[in-house]
């Protein structure tokens, strides 16, 4: 069963809702038979990609028109949700950039089975170790942590196609009315939308899984039996 996940890597409840998702998966006793997709979205797509120091308390004080105390004070919230999930988030190392880059880099991950290795790299490299993913420094090292090799990572940020799949991914968002996240689709039918509790994720998971049980074929043949080798090493003649 598919579950896909419209996710910013600079979303702190995207991380927190990954954790979630992963507890509710961990007690789901089919989980081998979920594939997770992860999906390109931008809470904001002006955000220069030049290197910049701007630390996330200024970037929101200036949009928000609060004082920096007020969103240090906020962010101490977050870190405290994040702690309960087992993260660690250190907002003051934290550096604004444009996720667009990196967006390419997971594009080209899941090509390779490296989705979800590489979403949660990038969000450990953000929220937590403080890099900065406008540096293709950074981001190189992001994506050897992933899994990835240096050829790769260039071909991820210089192939068209790995820039139009992110765009795709923020396109069907609109389509479908996606507007915030983390947003997670269950078999193209249920959603949850936010880092909502474990068992949030848990009930739905049940749900969406028994109807995606029940519709799949039950294939079976009509078989000429002939001499073989069973896996348990015993042969007929």
């Amino acid at each position: 069963m598919l579950i896909e996940i419209w996710s910013d890597i600079m979303c702190p409840f995207c991380y927190i809702g990954k954790r979630k998702l992963e507890k509710a998966l961990e007690q789901f006793k089919h989980s081998s038979e979920v594939k997770l997709e992860w999906k390109s979205f931008q809470l904001d797509p002006t955000i220069s990609d030049e290197i910049t120091h701007q630390s996330v308390y200024e970037y929101i004080a200036a949009r928000k028109g609060w004082t920096l105390d007020r969103c240090k004070e906020i962010h101490k919230t977050i870190v405290e949700m994040a702690a309960d999930v087992g993260l660690k988030f250190d907002f003051d190392k934290a550096k604004m950039a444009n996720s667009f880059i990196a967006h390419r880099i997971i594009q080209y991950a899941k090509t390779k089975g490296l989705g979800d290795a590489a979403e949660e790299q990038f969000f450990k490299a953000y929220f937590t170790d403080g890099k900065n993913l406008n540096s293709r420094i950074d981001l190189t090292e992001v994506g050897i942590a992933a899994g990835l090799t240096y050829d790769a990572i260039d071909d991820a940020l210089t192939n068209d196609r790995y820039a139009d799949a992110v765009k795709a991914d923020i396109g069907k968002a609109e389509r479908l009315g996606i507007h915030s996240v983390p947003f997670f689709v269950f078999n193209r039918k249920y959603a949850i939308s936010g880092a909502q509790p474990v068992a949030v994720f848990s009930q739905t998971l049940e749900k969406a899984f028994e109807e995606w049980k029940t519709a799949q074929p039950i294939i079976t043949y009509s078989t000429l039996e002939g001499d073989v080798c069973c896996k348990d090493g015993d042969c007929t003649l």
